[in-house]
């Protein structure tokens, strides 16, 4: 019990609050980021492909689906909505060439960006870059899932049809837009639990961008998903340290992860029941209540 009180003391210190007041990014691209191509679009698609697909959504995503509880997680099939929503939020924060790629595998274009980012220095984007390519390229997200941003070709890869998900990892891209030594700042995520410092950043600003879009039942979405998903990353740490003194095996790993995520659970839905209704929803619900 001390421990997980712990564990809730932590995440509630690093996640409780949104970024408020809330700061739009402006004119965080410098001259050196890397630029889309004359032509080329920021947000492209993969083709659909049911086979594929539905391995990701209905095999191995499971475990994901059932620790953060939603079927949407790494399904595959991103709506409209989930990208206009991200769309809206690079747009806000002045991330015109962040790469965004939906449910699309392009190895090919990946180590195309990695080679042509000149904001990230030659050693490590040869060294750790190159190794989070060689991962992506042999372990495709288009079947085994996992959102995530890469600052080392600076794309966004979303694979779950959640516009929490997809606008917390446009916070990540905007979180390195702001950085100087972008390759230092990659490489940190290797000392153990500062990941859980910009996890922690990314959930805020994703809190805090819908609250000041007014948008309420976006707000209540993040809490829902994103608390117990830092969860996660807590476990993720601690099994990360645990890991020195020994191996340990993938179903304990699931088990931790899904332990640790349910006080995030109940944290995000204590949250996400105290998010004040946006003034139209009440409005609209006033309005309804007379009509009957």
């Amino acid at each position: 019990m001390i421990r997980l009180f712990w564990v809730v003391l932590a995440f509630a210190v690093t996640t409780g609050c949104a970024a408020v007041p809330y700061q739009y990014g402006q004119d965080i691209e410098g001259p050196k980021t890397l630029q889309l191509r004359e032509g080329e679009s920021q947000i492209e698609r993969g083709r659909p492909n049911a086979f594929v697909d539905g391995l990701g959504h209905y095999l191995f995503s499971l475990p994901s689906k059932l620790i953060l509880w939603s079927w949407r997680v790494e399904n595959h099939d991103i709506t409209p909505e989930t990208e206009l929503a991200l769309r809206d939020y690079l747009a806000a924060n002045g991330l015109q060439n962040v790469k965004v790629r939906l449910n699309e595998y392009a190895p090919g274009g990946e180590w195309s960006r990695l080679v042509r980012n000149r904001e990230i220095g030659g050693g490590w984007r040869y060294t750790l870059g190159a190794l989070s390519t060689v991962f992506y390229t042999i372990f495709p997200g288009r079947v085994f899932g996992g959102d995530h941003y890469n600052p080392f070709t600076n794309t966004i890869s979303i694979y779950s049809d959640h516009s929490s998900i997809a606008l917390h990892e446009g916070a990540h891209a905007k979180d390195f837009a702001q950085r100087e030594l972008k390759g230092l700042y990659a490489a940190s995520r290797l000392i153990p639990l500062f990941p859980l410092y910009q996890e922690g950043l990314a959930t805020g600003d994703t809190v805090g961008f819908h609250r000041k879009q007014g948008a309420s039942e976006a707000e209540k979405d993040d809490y829902r998903v994103l608390y117990p998903a830092y969860g996660t990353y807590i476990a993720g740490e601690g099994l990360g340290i645990a890991s020195w003194f020994g191996p340990i095996s993938y179903p304990v790993e699931l088990a931790v992860q899904a332990a640790v995520a349910i006080p995030g659970h109940i944290i995000g839905r204590v949250k996400a029941s105290q998010v004040e209704e946006a003034p139209e929803a009440m409005e609209s619900a006033a309005d309804a209540s007379d009509d009957r």
